[in-house]
């Protein structure tokens, strides 16, 4: 099965989310091996979560990439969670503007995309007279 554009250009935003979330869990252990950590226990679990959620956003671009539902429906649950931390950065105790527009701004090409990606996957399932 061959892959739209708006598919590779879900994946390619979902695979570039995914290698900068791992950057943070490698910001992470630099944090931990430097003791700039209050509590290792917790140091190290935030470190493992956020390796686990970057290798979920790399699953959910292969699977895009390859036409698959469950990576554009992942894609779609991961770029709402990360415009929900968009929208804390924003509100929260110490707004950062800056740092919800960063946040922002790729969760929502990549959900665009997704949601464009989502509309071709449907018309090819449609028999040609159904269109």
């Amino acid at each position: 099965m061959t892959t739209s554009t708006a598919e590779r250009g879900a994946a390619a935003v979902l695979a570039l989310e995914g290698v900068a979330v791992f950057f943070l869990a490698g910001w992470e252990v630099v944090a931990l091996v430097g003791g700039d950590t209050d509590d290792a226990v917790s140091s190290v679990a935030l470190i493992v979560l956020t390796a686990i959620g970057a290798a979920a956003l790399v699953a959910f671009a292969v699977a895009v990439f390859r036409g698959q539902s469950w990576g554009r429906s992942g894609g779609i649950v991961a770029q709402l969670l990360v415009l929900a931390v968009a929208l804390g950065a924003l509100t929260g105790p110490t707004p950062s503007p800056q740092t919800a527009l960063v946040t922002a701004v790729p969760a929502v090409v990549g959900l665009v995309s997704l949601f464009m990606a989502v509309r071709r996957a449907a018309a090819r399932r449609q028999p040609d007279g159904e269109r």
